[in-house]
């Protein structure tokens, strides 16, 4: 452990907790690719590794902190069983990790959530309950469910033990392509971002951190700016994970503390990235999974000369409904 942020903080998560994730994720969650594009790096000229979680395990890197949340119940709370609230990533990862635990699952989902991320988490075996985003707080309505039921409710990110699930993925990174100048990393609530910093902090202390977001849901980074916790309600944006409506009470003082910067990205920068990475990188990235590397391709962010970590976050895409998008 090395760094001037080795862990003696007042935060409920430290690099320690990281590290016992990765130890406890070993054999369940994918260790993902790491691609480099040539025709990237001399547009920027710099080194730039991604850490492709849309390999991950339904498709996204929220495998990773559902497992490791769902690992640390207690026996009593794995037979009550578990709720969540989610657009679709953090839905079916919770529903994978519940079926491999032998643990029922409940999941609340907005009506307009992507039919693949629906279908999927119906497919992994949870119980879908569907609201409107528009009259339903989602976190209230998880609350009623799980005061009725008796379940425990494993939020999507602000829960110590899915952010420090969440880290793992830059501590893949840096452990397999070495210590980082910048590394890039999408933010909806904050899970991947916080906990990807105090794996970078730690590992690599020199690096920079910074969170990406759409510009029509900046919530993150106006809470940065002014220290002051900012929101956002159901933004009009293609990058269904990052309409949260904030940070939240973990993960805001997490991303003070260790992120270097925010950057936004518009819908036209989150679209062209996708059409970048479908076709010169012949992966299929979600709008989400794209903002860290659009701050990048669209010149948002500089790193001329650097060595670049990008977090691509997740691969769950109505193929429907990105072909559109390309045609706007």
């Amino acid at each position: 452990m090395t760094g001037d942020f080795a862990d003696k903080n007042p935060f409920p998560v430290c690099f320690a907790d990281v590290e016992a994730a990765a130890k406890r994720l070993q054999g369940k969650a994918f260790k993902t690719p790491v691609l480099t594009s040539e025709t990237l790096n001399k547009q920027t000229n710099s080194q730039v590794f991604f850490k492709c979680e849309n390999f991950q395990r339904t498709g996204s890197f929220k495998f990773r902190g559902a497992c490791n949340a769902l690992m640390q119940l207690s026996e009593a709370e794995k037979l009550r069983g578990v709720v969540t609230f989610s657009s679709g990533n953090h839905a079916q990862a919770i529903a994978l990790a519940a079926r491999l635990l032998a643990i029922p699952a409940t999941v609340v989902m907005p009506a307009d959530a992507p039919k693949v991320k629906q279908e999927a988490t119906r497919g992994y075996g949870a119980e879908i309950i569907l609201y409107d985003r528009t009259q339903v707080s989602r976190e209230e309505l998880a609350a009623q469910i799980a005061g009725e039921r008796n379940l425990t409710i494993i939020p999507p990110y602000d829960d110590a033990r899915v952010i420090a699930g969440q880290g793992t993925a830059a501590l893949e990174l840096i452990a397999e392509v070495g210590e980082l100048d910048l590394l890039l990393v999408c933010c909806g609530g904050g899970g991947l971002l916080s906990g990807c910093a105090i794996a970078a902090k730690t590992l690599s202390p020199q690096c920079r951190v910074i969170g990406v977001e759409p510009d029509r849901a900046d919530d993150a980074a106006r809470s940065f700016r002014t220290k002051t916790l900012q929101t956002v309600s159901n933004p009009d944006t293609i990058a269904d994970g990052a309409r949260t409506p904030s940070l939240g009470k973990l993960t805001f003082p997490l991303v003070l503390h260790y992120v270097d910067d925010m950057a936004t990205v518009s819908e036209a920068e989150i679209r062209k990235t996708m059409f970048f990475m479908w076709e010169r990188m012949k992966i299929v990235v979600e709008p989400t999974g794209v903002l860290a590397a659009a701050a990048l391709l669209s010149g948002v962010v500089k790193a001329e000369n650097m060595t670049v970590g990008v977090i691509v976050s997740g691969g769950n895409v109505d193929l429907r409904q990105a072909s559109k998008l390309f045609l706007l």
